[in-house]
């Protein structure tokens, strides 16, 4: 524990022969002892500059040589805390050295604790957006993901962490804040009937955030809608159709329905009938799973699932064809569809084989 007073002593012996004018009393104090606190001010304040403009800045660029990051968020929440604090903490340091008015020295500490919780709080602001940030990165590798509701529980976090501060502030200036809390209390229930809709939508966006049903960039379909996600939202996601058109849904409507998400396809897998004439000849029927098991065979990134003669079709021989395409690019996909379909009617005009899938068109009478 520093001894102001054998400082002072120690200082007053060694400028024992000092003029006379420094020995004069005002308010109290010596102006001795006002040199003495300004000179212990000024020493403060060149020391904490010191720190401030090149120990920081030197730590920041050691820092960003790390591979680890918490080091990064040490300097951050250091440098977090700015020159006022700096000044007050100066301004007490000198007037240890000094007798201060009773007004001055009731409040002072008070006026100290308020910028401490100040910069205390600005601290953990700096920690819950480091992790924030932190965890939303790990999710954005492929560039593509949104976290919407974690960013928004950070906000959330951080209006929390600042009411604490303001509430423990008044606090020290004696205010009683049971009551407060409790008129909080109040209001906030009051605010969550007025506002139970929008804290629905904002709910669900955290059951999105956490389920990822879906990310930014996937084509999904809801209902009759579908489209492209351009933006996770709090309360709501926005959709590009293929109309070109935007479209806004409701997150709690997007997590009460039943989503089809191609974004997530690793293959698409096609299905369609193909119906021939009933005087098409048994031997040529034979052929016609052979004649389309090879011409899906021939193209690259198809996959034959099945082909057979399925039924006795009202108006045709149906016979019915899937297979899969190892792809989810629907424009690949539909250029794929479009040369099996060229390849089984060339190789069915080669055979001579009708393809009829409907009723045969009646002519009207002339």
């Amino acid at each position: 524990m520093i001894n102001i007073a054998v400082i002072k002593d120690y200082l007053s012996q060694a400028l024992s022969n000092r003029p006379e004018v420094l020995s004069k009393v005002f308010w109290g104090n010596t102006f001795f002892d006002y040199l003495i606190a300004f000179f212990v001010f000024i020493v403060v304040i060149l020391i904490l500059r010191i720190f401030k403009e090149f120990i920081i800045v030197k730590l920041k660029n050691f820092a960003k040589h790390t591979k680890t990051k918490i080091d990064d968020v040490l300097v951050r929440v250091i440098d977090s805390v700015g020159w006022p604090l700096y000044v007050i903490l100066s301004f007490y340091l000198a007037f240890l050295f000094i007798r201060i008015p009773e007004a001055i020295e009731k409040y002072f500490p008070t006026v100290i604790f308020v910028f401490l919780v100040f910069y205390i709080v600005k601290a953990v602001q700096v920690l819950i957006d480091y992790s924030t940030e932190r965890a939303v990165s790990e999710d954005e590798k492929d560039g593509k993901i949104d976290r919407p509701g974690l960013r928004f529980v950070g906000k959330l976090t951080k209006v929390i962490v600042w009411a604490f501060g303001f509430i423990v502030i008044l606090r020290s200036f004696g205010y009683n804040v049971t009551a407060l809390a409790a008129s909080l209390g109040i209001g906030g229930i009051a605010i969550a009937f007025a506002l139970q809709n929008v804290l629905a939508d904002i709910f669900a966006s955290f059951a999105i955030d956490i389920d990822r049903p879906f990310k930014v960039g996937d084509f999904i379909s809801i209902g009759e809608e579908m489209g492209k996600v351009k933006s996770i939202g709090i309360k709501s996601t926005r959709l590009q159709s293929l109309q070109g058109e935007e479209l806004v849904i409701s997150n709690k409507e997007l997590t009460n329905s039943r989503i089809h998400n191609f974004g997530q396809m690793q293959r698409r897998r096609s299905v369609f009938m193909i119906g021939v004439a009933y005087d098409t000849p048994l031997k040529k029927l034979e052929k016609i799973p052979g004649i389309i098991k090879d011409i899906l065979k021939n193209i690259k990134g198809v996959m034959v699932d099945r082909v057979y003669f399925k039924e006795f079709g009202t108006f045709n021989l149906g016979f019915e064809i899937a297979y899969f395409f190892k792809s989810a690019n629907f424009n690949d996909f539909v250029k794929v569809r479009e040369t099996i379909n060229f390849g089984i009617k060339k190789a069915f005009d080669k055979e001579g084989i009708s393809i009829v899938n409907s009723a045969p068109r009646v002519l009207p009478k002339k």
